[in-house]
């Protein structure tokens, strides 16, 4: 692998976690506005947003 591919990876990939980590940030100031909310689950188990 190149250099430069790899230099490309690396800077994906440090995109995609700067996302999720937005993504968990959101939903934890969510939680903490509304504390009483539960999150719901859907007929399979997987959760749905509310």
């Amino acid at each position: 692998m190149g250099p430069e591919l790899h230099s490309q990876m690396i800077a994906y990939r440090i995109a995609e976690l700067r996302q999720e980590a937005a993504d968990y940030r959101l939903v934890h100031e969510a939680a903490k506005k509304h504390p009483e909310a539960k999150p719901r689950r859907s007929l399979f188990g997987k959760i749905i947003p509310a």
